[in-house]
């Protein structure tokens, strides 16, 4: 319909999730589906959309999963995974701008590339076995892929994301805004500054906020840098914190937090590592370029559900390259550890509460 509230209001929301198939034990599960539906509600409640139960969308999808699931995602092949878009929509046909009166929602499951893989294109697609002819060399010896007459560069191998820091006169979010919730809104007015981010050949846009360039995410992913600490001489996981309401409380974000302090703050941890104290603060870009020049910078990712754990490699900041170490060769060492806890949980490698089994109705035998 033409003229439906969401085309013309955005009254619209929605959440990103995975379907995990596990080549150990044949399963399908979800990961902390809880937690999106708790947030897609809130979303909705930003927006005026209409309240639903929480439990009532996590049942739904589980059963769209169960259903349709082993289809998509047969045992035979091994680990896999589907991408989860639940949606909701104000319907209303006619215009003006009022709280919906109508509204939609629905799930939808879909292939989705693996983008924290090495290789794979800025523009999101995989890397073909073999460039096309299409492609041509750049001078790195990485492949570029033509579109319309624009170069799209490749992510190198190895190399961690490459961020470009937005400039002053773009910012994603706001105080009293709605950078916390999961909007439509919060991505449109994104996309021209990620796509001219990308033709310099650049993987996202690392965004600041304010006079102090505040660093809030990294494209639509939670942003963490690992330091040490400048007066304290300790090692520390930083990320930006969530009572300005400006990024968005992520599902892999979270799960990076607990799984950081249950297991990495101690001396004796299971990773072997220096221990790090786990911070949510307000943090600069400025600061991360002071822990550079001063050797302090030990490693920064991105934290999502299509990024997953996605090292990065360079941050370029208004005519200034940021080397970000790669101690891994392409990751840090506190991002694989973290990216191989929390694969081991999606994959049910180990059993984890966080790791929610979904029955396989469509293939016999599978519980």
């Amino acid at each position: 319909m033409p003229t439906a509230n969401c085309l013309h209001y955005a009254t619209q929301c929605f959440e990103g999730m995975k379907l995990y198939r596990s080549g150990a034990d044949g399963r399908l599960r979800l990961f902390r589906p809880a937690r999106n539906a708790a947030r897609m509600r809130m979303s909705c409640s930003r927006i005026a959309l209409p309240d639903f139960e929480p439990d009532a969308l996590e049942a739904l999808i589980k059963k769209l999963c169960a259903v349709d699931g082993g289809r998509w995602l047969p045992k035979e092949r091994g680990d896999g995974f589907l991408y989860i878009r639940p949606a909701m929509i104000g319907s209303d046909p006619a215009l003006g701008v009022n709280k919906p009166k109508e509204a939609l929602l629905y799930v939808i499951l879909c292939v989705f590339p693996a983008l924290d893989v090495p290789g794979v294109l800025a523009t999101g697609a995989p890397q073909a076995a073999a460039p096309p002819p299409s492609q041509q060399a750049n001078g790195e010896g990485n492949a570029s892929l033509t579109a319309n007459g624009v170069a799209l560069p490749m992510r190198p191998r190895g190399r961690g994301m490459r961020l470009l820091a937005s400039p002053e006169s773009e910012i994603r979010a706001w105080p009293g805004g709605f950078g916390f919730a999961k909007l439509g809104a919060n991505y449109g007015p994104t996309l021209e500054a990620t796509g001219a981010a990308r033709v310099s050949g650049y993987d996202q846009v690392l965004w600041l906020f304010g006079d102090a360039a505040e660093v809030t995410e990294a494209g639509a992913a939670n942003f963490f840098v690992v330091w040490r600490g400048k007066e304290s001489g300790r090692l520390e996981l930083v990320t930006a914190p969530l009572d300005s309401r400006i990024i968005l409380e992520g599902v892999t974000r979270a799960s990076v937090l607990d799984l950081a302090r249950e297991r990495l703050t101690v001396k004796e941890n299971v990773a072997g590592l220096e221990p790090v104290d786990v911070v949510e603060r307000t943090l600069t870009i400025h600061e991360i370029l002071d822990a550079y020049t001063e050797g302090r910078l030990i490693e920064a990712f991105a934290a999502g559900t299509a990024f997953f754990i996605a090292p990065v490699g360079e941050i370029h900041f208004r005519g200034t390259d940021i080397e970000v170490p790669l101690a891994e060769g392409n990751s840090g060492s506190y991002a694989k550890n973290i990216k191989d806890w929390l694969k081991d949980i999606m994959w049910g490698r180990v059993e984890h509460e966080w790791g929610v089994v979904v029955p396989d109705e469509g293939v016999p035998g599978v519980v």
